[in-house]
This record gives C-alpha cells, structure tokens and sequence, in this order.
C-alpha cells in the first residue's frame, strides 16, 4: 500500500507524487510543503503520528464575515494596540503533534506571537499582531493546515462550547435509556418464562429489539468506536479499545442470532451495558467540570489591591472591589479588572495576557484590560468591569509555564492505559478461547464482554487528577493558591529550598524605619515618600508606611531597577532611592547591622533609612521542620548585617548577602547543574529570574496586590508558618494517588476473577466499571480532606 507522507492514507492507484514524495491529495501535499518549508518537520516526529488529511478547501470568501467589525470585536478576548487575542475551539486537536504545530504556528506567519492548547477542552488561544496577519487570514491559515475552528453564533454570543459537548452526550444518554428501557420491555416475557419465546411473537419481538440496537451502537456508542478506531490506526492503544470490541461482539453475535432465526442475541445487554456506560462517563464529566469551576479566580487571587477612597488609601481584599472603585497602581503591579485610567503616566506590559512584552503606552481616560502590569510610577484607575467578568479569571491557567506542561496529555492517560488495555485484550481473547473448546459459546462471548469492560482502566486514569485537583482545593483552602496539579508533583521531588530573606522571612510591614544623615525637610521628605509609595518592594514600602501619607507629587520618569533601587524626577529634581552603590556609584565601605536604604536628592547623598527586620511569626518551627528533610539556602540582597540572627536558622555557608537577581538565578542554576530539584520562595518582585530557573517558584503575598506571572504558587504572608505542612501535605497527596492506584487494581483483579470464570454478565460489568471510577473519586476526595485538617 501506499501511504501518504502526511496523513498515512492510502494514496490510491494514482497517487501524486512529488520529490520522491507520495501524496493522497493536493491538500496533503500543501500542508506538507508548508512545515517543510518553514523548517517544522519535527510535527511528523511526535509519537511517529502522521497529520490529519484536509478533506476539502473552503471557498476563498467563506470567511469573509470575519472582515466585519464587529464579528471581530465579539469574538476577541483583548485587542490593544494592534495585538490581538482570541481563543477558538478546534475539534479536530488529538493528540502531541496537533500540540507542537499550533504552538509553533509563529513559524508559519511571524504575524502569530503565541499560541497555547488546552487539549482536554480542544480550545486554541492565540495572540497576534492584526497589522501582520488578520483575523481572516488566521482562520484561512488554520484551515489551509486542517485544523478548522468551530466558529458558530454561540462564539459571538459568548458561549462555550462546553454546553454542546454536554448536551451532545446527554442526547445519546437519551436514546440510550429509550432503547435499554423498551428493550428490557420486550424480554419480559423471556425472562418470565425463563427460554426464548416460541413462534411469530417472539420473532417479531426479537427483531423489534434488534432494530432499536442499530441507533444504540452507531449513534450511542458512537464515541467509543470512532475514538478506539482512529487511535488504532495511528498505532495507539487507547481505554477505548476493549469497550469498542465489546460492543462489536455483542452487536456482531446479536446480528447473527436474529437474522438467521437462532436466538434472541444480547439485545438486553448490549442496551443495558451502554446506557449504564455512558451514565458513568457523564457523571464523570460533570465531576471534572465541578473541580474545573471551582478553580476560578476566587482561589488564586485572594489578596488585597489598594483602594482610593476621599484620597484615602485603604487595602481590601479583591471581592470586595466594585465598578467605579478607584485603585492604586503600583509600579510592578497587575491590573486586577478591566479598568480606565484616571490619572498617572501608564506603560502597561501585557506580556502575560498575550505573550507580547513590549509595554504599550496609555493616556487618561483609555481602557485598560485586566492582566496588564504597571511598568512606571503609580496610577489610578476606575474598576469598569467586575473581576468576575474580565478576563482575569483565564490568565492564571494560560501563562505560558503551564502551556509548556504536557506531560498530563499524552503520558499519564495512555501510559497507564496503553499497557493495561493490551492486558486486558489478551486475558479476554484467552478466556473466550478457553470457553470455546469448552463448546460454550455463550459463555464464551459473555467472558469476551465481561472481561473487555469490567478491566477498564478509568479508575487508574482518574486517580491522580482527582486526588491532585481534591488537594488543590484544599491547599486554596488554607491560602495556598497553586496554579495547576503538576505544581503538586514537583513539590514531592524537590529536595532543596531556597529562601528570599526580605518580604519573604521577614515582614516589611512591621519593620523599625530610622533616618540617618543629613536632616531632610517636610518637603524633601514628601518627595523621597512620593517615590517610595510607587514600588512595591519591602523596603520602599516599609519607609513609605513608617510615616504619614505624604502630598500628592508628580513623578516623572519613574523607574525601578530589580534589585537595585528607584528614581524618578519630581518637581524639577533628581530623586534616587536604593542601594548605596546605585544612590552614589560607590561601594559601602562599612557593613550596616541592619538593611539600608539610602537617598539622594539632586544628586547629592543625603543620608539613609535604617530599616530593622522583624521576622515572620513561626519562623522557628517552619525551618526545623524543613531543615530536617531538605537542603536550606538564603538568598538576600541585604548586607550581612542580619547574618547573626539567621545563623541560628541556617548553616554559615548555606546564606549568600549582597545578591543582585542576577545572582540569585545563577545560583539556582548551579544548584540544578548538581542535580537538585529547587524551591525557590520569595516575594516574587526581584526574583523573576531565579523564580522561572526553579523546579517550584512560591511567591509570598502579603496586604499589597501584586502578582508574578512565573510564579507556580501564591501563598498568603500569614500562613507562612504552615510551609513546612503544605510540603508534606503535597507528599501525603502523592500517597493518596499510590493508594488509590491500588484500589483500582485490586478491583480489576477481583472483577477480571470472577469475569473469566464466567461469572459476571456484561450488564453488571458495565453497571461496575463507573461504581469503580466514583469509588476512586470519593476515596481520594475524603482521604485529601481528611488530610488536610491536620494542617
């Protein structure tokens, strides 16, 4: 045969044929020569998978309607400045190549700046500059390559897709009941006689259940077979499998039975094994659905954002914000809302909404989306849109981590049921053969059935989003906010953490502030507090909240080096604030007991603020326990004026002082050259670098809003002392997983007992295989719970 270089069709008699290529059809051949062209032959290496066949071509004005403007508006997620965003649903997205193409789709049009798969939900969020490549030539772009959007009314009228999936399932449902109810109707009589109904009656009554099996196993049990079908001819072996061969056995036997005037066949069977079947599949949708919703903005953003009221600056918690609120923003913060500028120099980075990094400018009274970070001095802004109807609610799931995490898609899944399923084929072929030179074919086929679905391995794939999604939950609980499961694994393999001393162990807001030097003048002091208030570090902060509000003042230039220090000019004059050797280019000649922040105003050095630390609460009794079990660092940008009181906490040569960000990810790029998997904790301001370096990046968040994108975790300043309990917890949540792989093992093991032995009809092998999936579900939801009331 010959196969298609592309999809791995049958290229027919006459195939075409180009370069020593064959092709099935022009399409095949056009998306061929484009990855090939671009250099993205490594599509064809994913799982040695081949492409999917483009069936036809649109028509070139089909999507002429997504010129129109306001198509375009409903259908966007953002828009600014000419970078784009919106998300499609694509069915035809299944599996790792579908992946890597569409999240290379830059190499194809450089008018693509990034794109993110969620294969489960089949969605594709793509951002783009509409100068380069339009929302029309996008589409016609993903069609030329076969994966073609769904685009429907229900997309403009902002609709998911989820409710026809739903829905999709719930009408198969429905006929499926139908047809399982009649069809136990018409056994009555069998089944009160206890044979087969004699005569034209029960032929009649034979054939009326044969024909309600037709829409139950092509229209029903639809699913499994197309599913099971396209995966084997990629060479895959999915769970799908067994239930399809059951299915077909049945049907096939039935089909034989009535039609040759035999027997009745497995009519009540196969009805009830499928509507019981996909009873189970829809309570496991609405269950993942469940954990999915209770995973929205409500668990990731619990801290405050900072509220104008009568000039008047109030920190409360991000629910309790309402349209028409005026916020403070400060340089490095994230919008919180859908807001418009009221005043301040606004130079939004929107990087983490559309993978674009270069800050767009804004003037007073322009729109500004939620998810935009502040990169100047302070703004205000007016909320125009609650929290809930802003698109924040998606940003903390698509950032571009987690878009690079697919370990859960095509290892976990097909890992633990590619083995198992062949198994289990194996063991059902030999029972039926065993039954079979037993001259018991009924029996025979009733193993064949039985074994195929009692053996499924749901059970197994369930186990660990399950406990893991469970555990999430209960972590966000107790305020610790994760950003997907796998940030669970990791945190049960690390084996080094790596502390920021400022903001992280110590608090900035109960700090001791003391001026030395030059005295300043109110007015001097308003214009050094005036930079101050603008940075959320722990140190600007801590001096700006050591004394009153300070007026009003125009800053102009604001800018804040990571790690280094402020400035900004204000009332005609030059005001750094910050390390000694940013202040005044000089090196300190004597180390500070405690940390410093030193000023300059108009050039001259004017002395520096002593900020003496206070530690968290439970500092003690979280480094013991973590001491214990793991490798401690402290990584500080402070001298060692501190080195004393932390060396009761940590080795002498496990604490590094003076350490630019720079430094700090140069060294947890050492740690990880060695082999160590790294938690790195900080207050996630200066840390970025070191943060996306790390196995697990933890920011600490206390009273101010902000937010880091390379963050995997968010743990509120209070909790701190429960660190070491939500490590270990972590760890008791992978020994859930192990106990309930267990459980479903044992229960296949029972089941294929008493299935091979031609004990177990295929009815109740199908009424068992989703009590096995809700047994799974419900034991590691309580266990996880149960678990977490010990924290």
């Amino acid at each position: 045969m010959n196969k298609c270089v592309h999809c791995g069709a049958d290229c027919g008699k006459h195939p075409i044929e180009k370069n020593g290529n064959l092709f099935c059809c022009n399409g095949c051949q056009t998306v061929f020569e484009m990855l090939n062209g671009s250099e993205m032959q490594q599509y064809y290496e994913f799982e040695q998978q081949p492409g999917i066949r483009l069936n036809e071509v649109p028509h070139q004005n089909k999507y002429a309607y997504l010129d129109n403007d306001e198509v375009k508006e409903k259908l966007y997620d953002f828009f600014d400045n000419g970078i784009a965003k919106v998300t499609f649903y694509i069915p035809t997205i299944h599996c790792a190549s579908c992946i890597w193409l569409l999240e290379h789709l830059n190499k194809l049009n450089e008018g693509v700046k990034y794109g993110a798969v969620n294969f489960v939900k089949k969605t594709y969020t793509v951002s783009f500059d509409t100068e380069q490549i339009s929302l029309r030539q996008l589409v016609e772009l993903l069609v030329s390559i076969h994966y073609i959007p769904d685009i429907s009314l229900q997309d403009i009228d902002g609709k998911e897709h989820g409710s026809k999936q739903n829905k999709s399932l719930i009408y198969k449902i429905g006929v499926a009941g139908f047809v399982f109810g009649n069809v136990m109707l018409y056994s009555l009589p069998e089944y009160f006689n206890g044979e087969a109904v004699d005569g034209s009656f029960g032929v009649f009554l034979y054939y009326l259940m044969y024909v309600l099996t037709i829409p139950l196993v092509f229209y029903s049990g639809s699913d499994y077979l197309i599913s099971a079908f396209k995966n084997l001819r990629k060479g895959i072996v999915n769970i799908d499998l067994p239930i399809a061969i059951g299915i077909l056995a049945l049907f096939a036997v039935t089909s034989y039975e009535v039609l040759l005037g035999i027997g009745p066949g497995y009519s009540d069977s196969l009805s009830g094994f499928l509507f019981f079947l996909l009873l189970g599949r829809w309570y496991q949708s609405k269950t993942y659905q469940a954990l999915a919703f209770d995973r929205d903005y409500k668990s990731y953003f619990p801290v405050a954002v900072t509220r104008i009221t009568d000039e008047v600056e109030e920190s409360v918690l991000l629910k309790n914000i309402e349209v028409g609120n005026q916020l403070l923003i400060r340089n490095k913060e994230l919008i919180p809302a859908d807001s418009v500028l009221v005043s301040g120099n606004a130079l939004i980075d929107y990087s983490f909404v559309t993978g674009e990094s270069v800050p767009v400018i804004k003037k007073k009274d322009d729109f500004l989306y939620a998810g935009g970070i502040q990169t100047g001095g302070a703004i205000v802004v007016k909320i125009d849109k609650e929290v809930e109807q802003s698109h924040l609610t998606q940003l903390w799931n698509q950032s571009e981590k987690q878009a690079k995490s697919k370990r859960s898609l095509t290892s976990i899944i097909d890992r633990i049921s590619g083995r198992f399923t062949i198994a289990v084929i194996i063991i059902a072929v030999a029972g039926f053969s065993y039954w079979m030179l037993q001259a018991d074919f009924k029996t025979a086929l009733m193993v064949l059935t039985s074994v195929l679905i009692v053996a499924c391995p749901c059970a197994l794939a369930l186990s660990l989003p399950f406990t893991f999604g469970s555990a999430m939950r209960v972590l966000g609980q107790k305020g610790m906010y994760l950003k997907n499961i796998d940030v669970i694994e990791k945190l049960t393999t690390i084996d080094t953490i790596v502390f920021d001393k400022t903001g992280t162990l110590t608090k900035p807001e109960e700090s001791s502030v003391k001026f030395v030097g030059n005295p300043l003048t109110d007015h001097e002091l308003n214009m050094v507090l005036a930079l101050a208030k603008q940075s959320t570090h722990p140190l600007s902060a801590a001096v700006a909240a050591n004394y009153s509000p300070a007026e009003a003042l125009q800053t102009i230039g604001f800018t804040e080096i990571a790690g280094r220090g402020l400035f900004a000019t204000i009332n005609q004059m030059p005001i750094k604030l910050g390390s000694l050797e940013y202040v005044s280019g000089e090196a300190e000649a004597v180390q500070q007991e405690n940390s410093a922040v030193y000023i300059s105003i108009n050039n001259q050095l004017r002395g520096y603020f002593k900020v003496s630390n206070q530690y968290r609460e439970g500092i003690e009794e979280v480094i013991a326990a973590l001491k214990s079990k793991y490798d401690l660092y402290l990584l500080s940008g402070d001298n060692d004026g501190e080195k004393e009181n932390l060396l009761s906490y940590f080795e002498s040569d496990k604490i590094r002082f003076n350490q630019k960000p720079q430094d700090k990810q140069n060294f947890i790029l050492q740690l990880k050259e060695e082999g160590r998997r790294v938690l790195m904790t900080g207050d996630g301001l200066n840390d970025s670098g070191a943060f996306l370096s790390s196995d697990v990046a933890l920011s600490l968040a206390d009273d101010i809003y902000h937010f880091s994108p390379a963050g995997d975790a968010i743990l509120e300043a209070k909790h701190f002392s429960r660190l070491h309990q939500f490590v270990r917890y972590a760890q008791k949540s992978l020994r859930i997983v192990k106990q309930s792989f267990i459980i479903s093992i044992c229960y296949n093991f029972i089941g294929l007992a008493f299935a091979i032995s031609g004990n177990l009809s295929p009815v109740v092998a199908a009424i068992l295989m989703p009590v096995s999936s809700i047994t799974v579900v419900v034991f590691t939801t309580f266990s996880t719970r149960w678990a977490g009331k010990k924290i």
